[in-house]
């Protein structure tokens, strides 16, 4: 799959592979979730074993990771099967021009293949943006709710 998204070249959207973890971690940080390479290779020990779960990169046309989308299956009591996009990101230097609505697409295209109807995205009330983007590749705002949190301590 590939689409011209500016003057200057073209985005690939591909499965995320070991060699791009620096550039996804530089990534985490300009959503707001500074991480080390490090980091991000133990999170995604994990989840590249489960079947339920896939990362896919935007290339750019030099090769570097330009953007990236976390989707997984996510299995409740209450509803039926659905997808939920953990995580999306493009490089504020790609912003505005396809490779979101691209790797959004790879997603649900994902989704779709593991018997989801339905995409669920989560995104804070401060990004505004995003909402807009969201919207614009007919997504709508189903709720708002609130996040309760609570750090686990060690019994002992």
């Amino acid at each position: 799959m590939e689409r011209k998204v500016d003057s200057g070249g073209a985005v690939v959207i591909r499965p995320f592979v070991a060699k791009d973890i620096a550039q996804v971690a530089a990534l985490c940080g300009q959503l707001g979730y500074p991480s080390t390479p490090e980091q991000v290779r133990g999170r995604l020990d994990q989840m590249t074993q489960d079947r339920d779960s896939a990362i896919f990169v935007a290339n750019g046309a030099s090769g570097q990771v330009v953007g990236w989308v976390h989707v997984y299956v996510r299995r409740l009591l209450e509803v039926e099967q659905h997808a939920e996009i953990g995580g999306l990101v493009v490089a504020k230097s790609h912003r505005c021009r396809g490779a979101g609505r691209m790797l959004m697409e790879k997603a649900e295209d994902w989704a779709r293949l593991k018997g989801c109807e339905t995409v669920y995205v989560r995104s804070s009330v401060q990004r505004t943006g995003a909402h807009r983007f969201y919207r614009g590749i007919d997504y709508e705002q189903t709720k708002t709710l609130h996040l309760f949190l609570k750090a686990l301590k060690d019994p002992g």
